[in-house]
Formats: structure tokens, sequence, C-alpha cells
């Protein structure tokens, strides 16, 4: 099956990746999801932070996301990481 042929679920657990411009502490782990959070440097360019770790559903994604929006965080990437649920056939 290709991956063009599968279903988007919205009410499943899914194992994301979000970059987001600064530097965020790692104790707001709590408060984004338990997501792990690792910032890096690059000499002479801006802090980039990446979380990365399995939200229960869209619902949870989209709490991150306005969490991280209401704090002032500039969103550079949202990617789903794990493979999409097969479509039952």
């Amino acid at each position: 099956m290709k991956q063009s042929d599968r279903c988007v679920v919205f009410d499943e657990p899914g194992c994301y990746r979000i970059r987001v411009s600064g530097n965020l502490d790692p104790s707001r782990s709590d408060v984004l999801g338990g997501m792990a959070i690792a910032t890096r440097r690059p000499a002479g360019k801006p802090p980039a932070t990446t979380l990365t770790g399995e939200l229960q559903d869209q619902a949870a994604l989209m709490g991150v996301l306005n969490t991280l929006y209401d704090s002032g965080y500039a969103i550079i990437e949202v990617k789903r990481l794990s493979p999409l649920p097969t479509a039952a056939a």
C-alpha cells in the first residue's frame, strides 16, 4: 500500500517533532505534553529548540502548538515521525 493510500487518523497517538525559534527551557516539558526538549545554538545564528515525543491525538498536538504560540515562540516545523496508521480494509 502506498503512503498516499493511507488514512490519517486524528484520534490515535503519534510521534511528533516540533521545531521552534528560540531557547525553550527543558523544565517546561510537563506543560508541553511531556515532550523531550533540546536546544541548539549554532555559531552566529539564533537558537532553535526541538521538541520530540508521542502525543495522544491531534487535540494534544494542538494544545502543545497553542502553548508554544501563546508563549511567543515562532513555530518553524511540525512533523509526524511515526508511520500513519493503515486504513481499515
